[in-house]
């Protein structure tokens, strides 16, 4: 799988198109489509996942067809197309968090819930109880697991949750 990363917006949002051969998944499209459509090409589009509903992230949304999120996506193991992956529910900075976690290529897109170097707010229709609790279920994960997060650097879970779990 190729991971490209496009980022759009005010607030500097990270976009991420997911790769197979000629097929593609798009991973939070917050806003510029046409930056986005450029670097997806002539790929066929199979599905885009949202990662919670900010607008921030879905800002370019209205563009795409076949849309995934926390109301059509059970936790646990989903396919589209070739694409395999384990959704976590991860409530704290929105209720309707999720993470995508594709255990092949040991990577997750953890949207706004975990940065490098911090966490998501919760005074926007989250909560900090449930982003806590969400912290722990995500640290029994692989630690190795390379997270990219909604805005910002990429880093490693392990890193992100050593740091986290001290702090609760």
């Amino acid at each position: 799988m190729i991971i490209d990363r496009v980022v759009v917006g005010s607030l500097e949002t990270n976009c991420y198109i997911l790769s197979i051969d000629n097929n593609c998944i798009v991973v939070d499209p917050g806003d510029e489509y046409n930056k986005i459509k450029e670097k997806i090409g002539n790929k066929n589009i199979l599905g885009v996942i949202v990662t919670h509903n900010h607008f921030d992230h879905v800002g370019a949304l209205k563009y795409f067809d076949n849309i995934y999120d926390y109301h059509n996506l059970k936790e646990g193991i989903n396919n589209i197309g070739e694409f395999t992956f384990e959704v976590i529910y991860t409530p704290g900075h929105t209720r309707d968090s999720i993470c995508i976690y594709f255990k092949k290529e040991n990577v997750m897109f953890v949207g706004d819930f975990i940065f490098k170097n911090g966490i998501g707010r919760t005074d926007l229709g989250g909560s900090y109880i449930e982003i806590i609790n969400s912290i722990k279920k995500i640290s029994t994960y692989n630690k190795d697991i390379i997270i990219y997060p909604g805005h910002g650097e990429n880093t490693k879970l392990g890193i992100e949750t050593e740091k986290l779990i001290r702090l609760i």
